[in-house]
């Protein structure tokens, strides 16, 4: 149960609390340059522990519950500490609210009918499509945590809010398209 690939998981998500503390504080620039660099290493520690799982052949029952369940919380906090605790510069506002809404929302939606499919016994593979609505997603949350850290570089927020709405519209497209399968399996 505790090989590396679980290790890694756990790690991030015993990191988000973490995280949380460093983003607390909006004026605090090093505080968001450290949790730059955390932010970095939790997307670093995702892409590890599928792939050393895959490759030493250690999948488990616990890699694959708790590996969802970390990218999840991870996206929240994020999430929830970027729209909330800059009250007069804050990093994600106005419309820019409605894309990280359709992204956390699509989260909540797309784990309820895992798990509603997962006591059918059917799965939900992950799109090529969703790994692209993934990495746009940590690229935006990463250049939006960089931006706190560098307010003055006006370009970093930016190109944060741009990888945001694209994250969104891969979101609506990707959701939509787990929707159809799993409406398939829906009784009448």
């Amino acid at each position: 149960m505790l090989t590396l690939p679980n290790i890694l998981t756990l790690s991030r998500i015993f990191a988000v609390p973490l995280l949380v503390a460093f983003l607390w504080w909006p004026q605090w620039h090093a505080g968001y340059a450290i949790a730059f660099a955390l932010y970095c290493l939790m997307g670093v520690t995702d892409y590890f522990d599928g792939y050393l799982a895959r490759s030493n052949g250690t999948v488990s029952k616990l890699g694959v519950f708790l590996d969802p369940i970390a990218d999840k919380i991870m996206v929240a906090a994020v999430i929830l500490m970027l729209v909330g605790t800059r009250h007069d510069t804050a990093l994600i506002t106005g419309i820019h609210l409605i894309a990280a809404l359709v992204i956390l929302l699509r989260e909540i939606a797309v784990s309820g009918l895992r798990e509603f499919l997962a006591g059918l016994q059917v799965s939900l593979p992950v799109s090529k499509l969703a790994k692209w609505k993934t990495t746009l997603q940590l690229v935006a949350f990463g250049a939006l945590i960089l931006a706190g850290a560098v307010p003055d570089i006006l370009w970093v927020r930016a190109v944060g809010l741009a990888c945001l709405w694209g994250a969104a519209v891969l979101t609506l497209v990707t959701g939509w398209d787990y929707l159809r399968v799993g409406l398939k399996h829906m009784d009448s």
